[in-house]
């Protein structure tokens, strides 16, 4: 579990097995990170299960912690974690065997080397900025002692600190690098405007997602929470948050040429049942003895068109 404190860029490594359960996450956050910082004001995190759970939001609520959830399927809002996951995980896989069973051993040296690495962003080092001081750094050895295994040990852990300085330089040189590649100022939106919405991380009812639509929609924007953040009216059947960040929405231009025909809507669900809106009834019959009605169904094309009884039809 990694911790980034947003103002001192301070970061803390806690080795977890498998994904913590919602009250193992507040154990390990009583146990390793209040004891050296107390209460935080805020915390931003995913939307996993142990950050949803009403166990956790009970937690952070006797303590007055604000809880802050990124964007579905926008990692990039909680993007300072985003960022020393991705370095941790270049450092382990640079570092541990190949059964990658010592992973946890590793964690020390790595939070320390980042904590004493100089950042950009805050002209110093999230040490000093936390606590007022650098670090004393491991000495170079002079001469050997007289344990080989103490030298080899030392000579380890200087190596393995290098390396980790470098690493931290290439990594953050690279990211800004990239960021700066693909960010472009995004259009403005606003409330009542039609968009689409990108299918990347969405489950399609198509046979083969590389052959279904990549955008869906279009969906009506209900609230702008900021430049980069809105609230779609999604169908219920789709069963996601509905705030997106705007890389993943794309504005809805009318276009009389052809085009790909729509996906119908879903299902809408009624006392957790499926149910489809009916637009126009359009005949009826007897069939069998029984009423029968001709449904126009919201949504979709005259093929669609099906003869439904009336207890069928509400």
């Amino acid at each position: 579990m990694v911790v980034v404190d947003r103002h001192t860029k301070m970061a803390h490594f806690v080795p977890v097995s498998s994904l913590p359960t919602a009250e193992k996450t507040a154990d390990l956050f009583y146990h390793h990170i209040f004891r050296l910082h107390g209460v935080p004001s805020s915390i931003i995190s995913d939307r996993g299960t142990q950050f949803t759970s009403k166990l956790w939001s009970a937690f952070c609520g006797i303590l007055k912690i604000k809880i802050c959830l990124s964007s579905a399927f926008h990692p990039q809002s909680n993007g300072q974690t985003e960022r020393v996951n991705q370095w941790l995980e270049q450092y382990l896989r640079c570092f541990t065997t190949y059964l990658q069973d010592n992973w946890h051993t590793l964690l020390p040296s790595a939070e320390f080397s980042y904590n004493s690495q100089f950042h950009d962003s805050i002209k110093n080092t999230p040490f000093f900025v936390n606590f007022g001081y650098h670090p004393s750094l491991l000495p170079d050895l002079p001469s050997m002692g007289s344990v080989p295994s103490v030298n080899d040990r030392i000579l380890q852990l200087q190596d393995c600190h290098r390396h980790l300085q470098t690493v931290i330089k290439e990594t953050q040189q690279t990211q800004k690098i990239q960021a700066d590649r693909r960010r472009r100022p995004p259009p403005s939106y606003q409330v009542g405007q039609k968009v689409w919405l990108s299918t990347r991380h969405l489950r399609l009812s198509c046979p083969t997602k590389k052959l279904g639509p990549k955008y869906i929609g279009p969906f009506p924007i209900v609230i702008v929470y900021s430049p980069v953040h809105v609230r779609l009216e999604l169908p219920p059947s789709m069963k996601v948050h509905p705030v997106f960040h705007v890389s993943l929405i794309k504005p809805h231009v009318s276009d009389t040429l052809f085009r790909r025909p729509l996906a119908p809507p879903g299902p809408l669900l009624v006392d957790g049942e499926e149910e489809f809106e009916v637009e126009d009834v359009l005949d009826s019959r007897y069939h069998r003895r029984r009423l029968e009605y001709l449904i126009q169904w919201k949504g979709y094309g005259p093929e669609e068109r099906s003869w439904s009884r009336p207890l069928w039809c509400t």
